[in-house]
């Protein structure tokens, strides 16, 4: 195992057993496919479960897949377009059915069809996992191990070989060898069945088992009314943030939150789910002063930013007074994308030394502010890079 795969092992196990009520671990394992399930909310996005059949199929036990990173079963032969489709399927969070070589412990490479889907939450609809589905592609011509085996020797021996690359084009993968080209290494329709029939059967035994623990999953997307769906990417950079703040869609009907931090979860009492799609005047009460309320919608018609104190509601009816700090979240292009409302409540700083409140909510602003536009900035880059 890598360096500090025993400090991961908490969250590894977690990410899945947490999830997953017991007895979907044994289910799994009474699969016969090869198939392995990642977290794109750990950092590195490792592996939480593989499967009898991928332990087989690649060489590797168990122990010594999870907590690891796909790439690790990729080699000198591997179509790096290949990689990127994949990368950008998880940066999408959608879907993806590529062939690929890989190799296995011992240094074999073998062809596959990789097939990927997202595991999303019924609660936010965050993406929390992803399955994929490795089919070996059988011994036709263009998908030989003899050519890449003993391509991956004389690479490492820094021989000519090195030369030999091989290219995509949509399933089917291109064997280039010098002036040559070989057939397509291309899954037939009978290994794309399979792959997609295990990955039902994986993703039915995911959604059976979420249900006994109440952390609801599904294969689709399940957008609650009026809530705009954030990428795992800025989902795991917003849980970085301690402090209470939501983010709003500005461009979506009566402007309804779109994420609310644990920090804010735990001052106000509700849950997830009873926040996310809804405007924040649900924390007004009887005593909510009207006029506050009508500087914050001038100062969001303007495009502004504000603070105000504000007295709100918990979910058991008790108040607090809030200081509110609500400010204009723009994307790389300078367009308003989101606003970030940041709560401090007042009681916290009575004769308290260190940072004012003032500072903390910049603070957070600012975290929020990078974390939207590193991502819209990539968005950018992807874009103009696939039109080329």
């Amino acid at each position: 195992m890598e360096s500090g795969g025993a400090l991961q092992l908490g969250p590894i196990e977690g990410s899945f057993d947490t999830r997953y009520s017991a007895g979907a671990r044994e289910v799994l394992d009474e699969l016969p496919e090869s198939f392995t399930i990642t977290d794109p909310g750990i950092p590195g996005h490792p592996i939480v479960f593989a499967s009898v059949g991928f332990a087989k199929m690649s060489g590797y036990s168990k122990e010594e897949v999870l907590g690891r990173n796909g790439r690790v079963f990729q080699g000198p032969g591997t179509c790096r377009r290949s990689v990127a489709e994949i990368r950008e399927a998880i940066r999408e969070e959608r879907g993806v059915e590529v062939c690929i070589l890989n190799y296995r412990k011992d240094g074999s490479p073998f062809w596959m069809l990789f097939s990927m889907c997202p595991v999303f939450s019924r609660d936010d609809g965050r993406v929390v996992h992803f399955v994929g589905v490795q089919v070996p592609i059988g011994g036709r011509k263009g998908c030989s191990e003899v050519l890449f085996g003993s391509c991956r020797r004389e690479i490492s021996s820094g021989s000519v070989c090195s030369k030999e690359v091989s290219l995509v084009v949509g399933l089917g993968t291109k064997c280039v060898r010098g002036p040559e080209i070989e057939e397509y290494c291309q899954a037939s329709d009978v290994e794309k069945q399979r792959a997609s029939a295990t990955i039902n059967s994986i993703l039915s035994v995911l959604v059976h088992y979420s249900e006994l623990t109440g952390r609801l999953v599904s294969g689709k997307r399940c957008i609650l009314i009026g809530m705009g769906a954030l990428s795992s990417s800025v989902n795991i950079s917003l849980r970085r943030i301690k402090q209470s703040f939501v983010l709003t869609d500005p461009h979506l009907p009566d402007m309804p939150i779109v994420y609310a931090s644990d920090a804010f979860l735990r001052m106000t009492g509700y849950a997830r789910h009873e926040v996310i799609g809804r405007n924040c005047r649900f924390l007004s009460g009887p005593d909510t002063n009207s006029s506050i309320q009508h500087q914050i919608r001038e100062t969001i018609h303007s495009e502004q930013a504000c603070t105000v104190r504000i007295l709100n509601y918990r979910k058991d009816k008790s108040s607090f007074w809030n200081l509110l700090h609500i400010s204009p979240v723009r994307n790389a292009t300078g367009k308003i994308a989101y606003f970030v409302g940041v709560q401090i409540e007042e009681h916290e700083f009575h004769g308290r030394q260190g940072l004012s409140p003032e500072t903390r909510q910049l603070s957070v602003v600012g975290a929020v502010k990078v974390a939207v536009r590193s991502i819209s900035i990539a968005a950018a880059a992807t874009a103009a890079s696939s039109s080329r």
